[in-house]
Parts: structure tokens; sequence; C-alpha cells
């Protein structure tokens, strides 16, 4: 396989203390601390990527208005583990959002920069997780877009319907899922693939559907997947961008 799921990035105002929130919420480590990009990264290294790194949005980007194509989903793990977790967002500077969910058993809450996530109540599917249970993209056609990330990350469909799930073939870390969600949404958040091979991997991404585009803040090679959803290539050793 060429290719991996290694981060999720995030385009921050304070990417320091942006990370530091989600360290705290997710008790995992910084293991670099830069002034353009911070990383966090679970403290188990037997659990699968992705790990988080957040660097400094550019200074003309929009303001946040609609919510992110992609958000994260915290595991709750115990009776209470719920609502611990949504206690110690709230305490680290984090606030309720509302995005027209209605009565649901999950709870939405928004990071100190705005930024869309669910404290999911205890589900088995996520035992094996840790904090993170999943990254979740919203899709116009959740199973084309799973299939094609599937081939992106090496992961197997492992929930196909009206919500496509998949996971590492460790089963264990979180899930990469995408859900109903046909409208425009931010993309402050996005995915980054690890490959040692930057050429061939860009090669065998496009013939599955990716779009090249231009070099970004993130560097190195840049695609739109098929709903349009920007991602990046890393090097898979260094956690730099590959050009």
């Amino acid at each position: 396989m060429s290719t991996r799921l290694v981060y999720v990035a995030v385009r921050a105002e304070r990417p320091r203390a942006l990370a530091e929130f989600w360290a705290r919420l997710l008790g995992w480590t910084v293991t670099l601390d830069r002034a353009d990009r911070v990383d966090v990264a679970p403290p188990d290294p037997g659990l699968p990527g992705p790990a988080l790194t957040f660097r400094p949005a550019q200074p003309d980007a929009p303001a946040h208005t609609t919510p992110n194509r992609l958000h994260l989903d915290l595991a709750s793990h115990g009776p209470r583990g719920q609502a611990d977790r949504v206690r110690l967002a709230l305490e680290l500077g984090g606030a309720h959002a509302d995005i027209g969910q209605g009565a649901v058993p999950w709870v939405v809450l928004a990071d100190p920069e705005g930024n869309e996530f669910c404290v999911l109540e205890p589900r088995p599917e996520y035992a094996g997780t840790g904090a993170l249970a999943a990254v979740v993209v919203g899709a116009a056609e959740p199973a084309r877009l799973a299939a094609f990330w599937s081939v992106a990350s090496g992961w197997p469909v492992a929930r196909d319907g009206t919500v496509a799930g998949l996971r590492s073939p460790t089963e264990l870390g979180a899930w990469l899922e995408f859900i109903p969600q046909p409208g425009p949404g931010d993309d402050r958040l996005h995915l980054e693939l690890g490959t040692r091979t930057a050429p061939a991997a860009a090669t065998r991404l496009a013939a599955a559907g990716a779009v090249p585009r231009r070099a970004g803040p993130c560097g190195g090679a840049r695609f739109l997947d098929p709903e349009h959803n920007p991602f990046c290539l890393v090097d898979a050793g260094r956690g730099e961008p590959t050009n």
C-alpha cells in the first residue's frame, strides 16, 4: 500500500492553543511544537492514525459561517463517560453548538475556534477506538466516497449503507465515516495521506478519481477527492510535505 491516512489537518488562528485544547480533551500528547505547526497524537503507538496537525490559517481566510464538511466524533466509555467528556470540553473552552441536530443522544459542541464535533453516547462499535471514535466526512454519496477513500487509505469498507465506514485492518483506532450531507461546507479541516513514493501515489490517486490542484498552505501534492474535498500527500517518514 503506497498511501496511508496519517493526519487530520486543522487550519487555526492560534494553532498552539487549539492543539492544547484537543490534546487535553482527547488525552493525547503534543508530538511536535513549532511556530508553523503543532501535532498531537495518541500516547498508544498501537492505535493507527490519524493524528491531528494544527497549522496557521491564511490571513485572508473566510469566516467560519457553515458547518465543516469534516468533523470529529469522540467516544464515550461507561455510563458517565459522555457527561464527563462534555464537561471537560466546556471547561477547556468549548461550547454547545446547534447545527439543527434536534433531539439526539449525542452532544454537539464546538472547539474554541468554532469547529464542530460530537461527543457520542457509548456505542459498542467504538469500544476499541480510544478517545477519538471517528473522523466523519459529509458526502452527497457516502458509499461512493467511501470506495475512493478505501483505495486511498488502504482501509477496507467495514460498514456500508446510509452511513459508510472504513476501519483499519487491525480493527483498532478511529473509524473513517461518510454521512449524508449533500450541501457545501467549510473545509478548515482536511485529510492527509502519508507516502514514501509520491509520484506513484499521485498517479494511483488520480486514476481512482482524485483531481490535482495547486499547492497550498500544506505544501506538497494537493488534490480534491471525487466530492471536491481537499486533501494532501505528505512524506510518511518525516511527516513533511512531499514537495
